[in-house]
């Protein structure tokens, strides 16, 4: 007889009745197992190949089980687990600008970012996610938060044009993003990266500065691309070309670059991201949550596209199930090409492991199980009623069992780096308790936030910044006229009015009134300015202007002074204010206007020649000027009156009200 060869010592030994590998053969073992020998896998096979040939300090039989590679969750943004439910049902544009941003400058610090990713790696553990993708602030902090958990991440230091939480400028953002490379890179579990947040978030200086840092340090770039038909029409009409043939041109794609969504893209734009070798983080429930689309990913995946699976942020998902979205993406799929065998389940088992690995430039380290791979891997339980009956005519019906019947409950053990993070169901590296106590105060916190600024007007506009005070007072009058012309022809022959400068300018304004203690009336205008000469448009002016109904004082001659006037530029669409403001009621007003700047008695004025056409109210001389100083308005009102005699305006026909009160009361006449 021959001598018994001895077995080779591994820490360990774990078998199940299915073994996926998730490698280039989709190699099925039934039953399986994989030995582990400190944070790395030594063999996968047959269990009963691998107990002959390997002997451990630790055996573990998952029985009636998947032992599996991890789920790689390609896109997110951890700490935002404690921004869900923030503000939900919302589009992209109000839910971003309108609440998540405010309340990330007001709340979002280095314990945020780490006490948010606590709790997402609560959760992701106890779904079967090993490995996830992320952009933030204070990404340091969540590379620590991440590896204290156990979990493995790609984790990449946000950068934008416009200061953000950790950062006043995008040099500085930079800057950071290069001391977090420097600091994290090498280590067991964290990858870090750059992320420059979006193309219309960026500045072609910003994405150089990113592209060269992750170059030098051959480190992933992670960014979102095309996530709304908006966002692409904008570029395209910004740029001449849409973003990602722009990004192309920049040379940004030469970088280990992931970009999230691509949920407009073209097949020529699909055929750049493959010449590229982009990876693509598919998410599908976020992206129909804010309406964004569904992404092509049957025709990225056909030529050859790296397509992950991402749950996104928890506050637009709203969790951070990967097994949820597995079955999300292969039934869309399923229906945009009308076609039942589109994405099979046994290719989106593959877009949440070894395809994300890819998508995320590690698939090195992660994705599958194989010899020289970390031990990353999870047991889901097949004894549920969900996984009942059993056809064991086809064996790769274990896919389909994972992707359309699978719970995230069903996710028993989980391992990182040969360290269990989760065994029956019970985390190993994390306490619940005091960290949901402590999640609940900070809910707390912000819900006074909002609940003080939704309660105000000026808080809501303040919220969405670039808000200036405009002089205090403005001094103003008005009165309706027959002959518009007349006047006008009157005023310009006067030696005493001089006139420095005039325009032409078609107003469409329109009115968000609120029924709040000030009686606050929003403003957005579109001031197109002409040349009063030959008509030609000189530019177009977009302006939010708040000011209350409450009138100061009135004078003699009915002249009125009102105050408490903010302007902000109008950069975004009035859609999105009507839908980030929600008035009590909205009216539209739209005018002629003949404006001229004259000098009076030593004192600056506008006099506007207006013919009201929407609703039609008829004409109107208003003569105004604005001052910070209370007895300045006196004078001014009083130099008012006298050019009220000069222009021979009809006192009694001078009214109080403003064009938006003349035009409600017309609508309810």
């Amino acid at each position: 007889m021959g001598k018994k060869q001895a077995k080779t010592g591994v820490d360990l030994i774990v078998s199940a009745d299915f073994v996926l590998t998730m490698d280039e053969q989709f190699s099925l073992y039934t039953p399986g197992a994989v030995a582990v020998r400190g944070d790395t896998i030594v063999a996968v096979g047959d269990k009963e190949a691998i107990t002959a040939a390997y002997e451990a300090g630790e055996m573990v039989d998952a029985g009636n089980a998947v032992l599996m590679p991890g789920l790689v969750n390609v896109h997110g943004h951890a700490p935002m687990t404690l921004l869900r439910g923030l503000a939900d049902d919302l589009r992209l544009d109000v839910w971003l600008m309108g609440y998540i941003m405010p309340v990330e400058r007001h709340f979002v610090t280095p314990h945020f970012s780490w006490l948010g990713t606590q709790l997402a790696a609560a959760e992701m553990i106890r779904s079967g996610t090993t490995t996830f993708m992320d952009m933030y602030y204070f990404e340091e902090a969540v590379a620590d938060s991440a590896a204290q958990a156990g979990l493995r991440a790609v984790c990449a230091q946000t950068i934008l044009k416009f200061p953000a939480p950790d950062a006043m400028s995008y040099e500085e953002e930079l800057s950071r993003a290069r001391d977090f490379v420097v600091h994290w890179k090498g280590h067991p579990l964290i990858v870090p990266g750059v992320a420059p947040h979006a193309p219309y978030t960026v500045t072609e200086d910003l994405l150089a500065g990113a592209l060269a840092i992750a170059q030098e340090y051959d480190v992933p770039l992670h960014i979102h691309l095309a996530e709304t038909a908006f966002e692409v029409e904008g570029h395209r009409k910004q740029y001449g070309v849409r973003p990602v043939a722009w990004l192309e041109a920049l040379g940004l794609f030469e970088a280990k670059v992931t970009a999230a969504h691509c949920v407009h893209l073209n097949e020529e734009e699909i055929a750049i991201l493959k010449a590229h070798n982009v990876g693509v983080a598919h998410n599908p429930s976020s992206n129909l949550k804010l309406a964004s689309g569904i992404a092509p990913i049957a025709q990225m995946l056909a030529m050859g596209v790296n397509v992950g699976v991402g749950t996104d942020g928890p506050a637009s998902n709203n969790d951070l199930d990967m097994i949820e979205e597995m079955r999300l993406a292969s039934l869309l799929a399923k229906q945009q090409a009308n076609d039942p065998t589109a994405l099979p389940a046994r290719q989106t088992l593959a877009m949440a492991t070894i395809l994300g690995a890819r998508a995320m430039h590690i698939e090195h380290l992660v994705g599958s199980l194989e010899p020289g791979k970390r031990a990353d891997m999870i047991t889901i339980e097949m004894g549920d009623v969900r996984h009942q009956p059993y056809f064991r005519r086809d064996r790769e019906s274990i896919y389909s069992r994972i992707v359309y019947a699978s719970h995230a409950s069903d996710v028993r053990d989980v391992m990182v780096n040969g360290r269990w993070l989760m065994r029956d169901r019970k985390l190993l590296t994390l306490e619940l308790e005091p960290l949901l106590a402590e999640v609940g105060e900070l809910a707390q916190a912000v819900d006074t936030f909002l609940i003080h600024r939704e309660g105000s007007v000026l808080s809501k506009l303040l919220a969405i910044g670039n808000v200036a005070q405009e002089q205090t007072f403005e001094v103003q009058v008005k009165a309706a006229v027959d002959d518009l012309a007349a006047v006008e022809a009157r005023m310009l022959a006067d030696e005493a009015i001089t006139v420095t400068r005039n325009s032409m300018r078609p107003q469409f304004d329109t009115y968000f009134l609120f029924d709040d203690e000030e009686g606050s009336i929003l403003r957005h205008r579109e001031d197109e300015v002409h040349d009063l000469e030959s008509g030609e448009l000189i530019t177009v002016i977009y302006r939010l202007t708040l000011t209350t109904a409450k009138k100061e004082r009135e004078y003699e001659n009915s002249i009125l002074l009102s105050r408490s006037r903010f302007d902000a530029p109008a950069d975004r669409s009035l859609r999105f204010y009507r839908e980030y403001f929600r008035p009590k009621r909205i009216i539209e007003v739209q005018k002629e206007r003949r404006r001229y700047h004259i000098r009076f008695g030593g004192t600056d004025f506008a006099v506007n020649f207006d013919r009201i056409t929407k609703p039609p109210l008829g004409s109107f001389v208003e003569i105004k000027s604005r001052t910070w100083s209370r007895q300045d308005a006196e004078r001014k009102a009083a130099l008012i009156g006298e050019l009220i005699e000069r222009l021979g305006l009809d006192k009694s026909r001078i009214i109080k009200e403003e064009y938006v009160q003349l035009a409600q009361e017309a609508a309810e006449a």
